[in-house]
């Protein structure tokens, strides 16, 4: 497959190539790099990582197309899920965006908060690219009136004090780094990234340490039968912990996640005997991480089930699960839809509306890959509306 991708330029080629230097120093000093390392760094190694150098990755001109690049229809259907809990929580209520990616949903957002009448108190975004946070600071201070931009603030960590409000993160999850493993003999093996006699990158499984062997003995156990031999996926045994970091200070409120995923008992499948790992570069995706390190988004598909258990653990409760075109449908999809159309001045732009539905909602495209996860906490009543209260299918999980 990775020959059938497109060639990178010189300066791509120099960028992967001082990323791939870096690596080589590290595994040659250090020995086999666990694979969910080698994901972090070629992610965001500062100044060489896939997210902290300075090329587009989103929408056309990217890698790959989020939601919030089709238009402004998602971000108009999550303001309108959540902006009962905004109100209910007052005028010091935060909106907290985790990773803002181009810039394009906090744009649609904020617009969506004034036309509801709830605007947050403040409008955070946790980002850990430099790059990609001014390109969200041009983008916004450009779209934004004066006083609505005012209202924005980037953040280096999660917040440490106490906060109310709603923490939203759509594709996140997904860029977690995400530790491989595999069954030999029984025993759980844990895959790293190595070299070989001419200094090429190579995949190699080690013995998994406690940590990870615990985790698969987990899923396992949940599954109610062991992997077989040679079976190979991906497991976050972190995640309860990173859950706790981003949102344990949210003493009030909901956590909204949107990301491509299944329940637990669908991720591991027997016939998924090679896991969900993806890498994506010029709309093309393929299966080999270690091709062009730095050049591709690396990706893993979200359980849950594991998602579902780390926000229990943190002390939140899921409060809905749903494919995305349940969850935009239930959150006034239709009306925003009709009346944007209604105020569209062109075919032109009529059509990419018709257009932007379809992606989000069709079962092929994002409606049914991608999956829709609520959580509350602090809550005396759960202000959600409930057309999307009843289309729950929390008992899969």
């Amino acid at each position: 497959m990775a020959s059938r991708l497109p060639d990178p330029g010189p300066d791509e080629r120099a960028h992967s190539d001082r990323l791939l230097q870096l690596l080589r120093t590290q595994i040659a000093s250090q020995g086999p790099m666990p694979f969910a390392q080698y994901m972090e760094r070629c992610l965001y190694a500062p100044g060489l990582g896939y997210y902290s150098a300075g090329k587009t990755k989103f929408g056309e001109g990217g890698d790959f197309v989020t939601a919030p690049e089709l238009g402004g229809l998602f971000a108009q259907c999550v303001v309108t899920a959540v902006q009962p809990v905004m109100a209910m929580l007052g005028e010091e209520a935060d909106f907290l965006e985790l990773g803002g990616g181009s810039g394009a949903f906090a744009e649609a957002a904020l617009r969506a908060f004034v036309q509801a009448g709830t605007l947050p108190h403040r409008y955070l975004i946790l980002e850990p690219s430099a790059d990609l946070r001014e390109r969200q600071r041009e983008r916004l201070a450009a779209a934004l009136p004066a006083e609505l931009n005012a209202r924005v603030a980037w953040l280096d960590r999660p917040p440490e004090q106490a906060w109310r409000g709603v923490l939203f993160a759509n594709e996140v999850v997904d860029a977690l780094p995400t530790t491989r493993f595999t069954l030999r003999a029984g025993e759980a093996y844990e895959e790293h990234v190595a070299l070989d006699g001419e200094g090429r990158l190579m995949r190699t499984d080690r013995p998994a340490d406690a940590l990870v062997a615990g985790a698969v003995r987990h899923l396992e156990r949940d599954l109610g039968r062991p992997f077989d031999d040679g079976y190979r996926s991906e497991v976050l045994p972190q995640l309860p912990y990173w859950m706790q970091a981003v949102a344990g200070s949210l003493e009030a409120g909901v956590m909204l996640f949107v990301d491509y995923g299944y329940v637990r008992r669908e991720y591991y499948l027997p016939e998924r005997h090679d896991g969900t790992l993806m890498a994506h570069y010029r709309h093309h995706a393929h299966n080999d991480p270690l091709h062009w390190p730095g050049l591709n988004d690396l990706t893993a598909s979200v359980d849950f089930t594991a998602l579902a258990e780390a926000g229990n653990s943190a002390g939140f409760g899921v409060a809905a699960y749903l494919p995305q075109a349940q969850f935009l449908l239930a959150s006034g999809l239709q009306q925003a839809f009709e009346q944007a159309h209604a105020q569209a001045t062109d075919d032109f732009a009529r059509h990419r509306l018709a257009q932007e539905v379809r992606r989000l909602t069709l079962p092929e495209q994002m409606g049914e890959r991608f999956q829709a996860m609520l959580f509350a906490r602090g809550l005396d009543v759960l202000p959600l509306d409930a057309e999307l209260l009843a289309a729950d299918q929390g008992g899969r999980l």
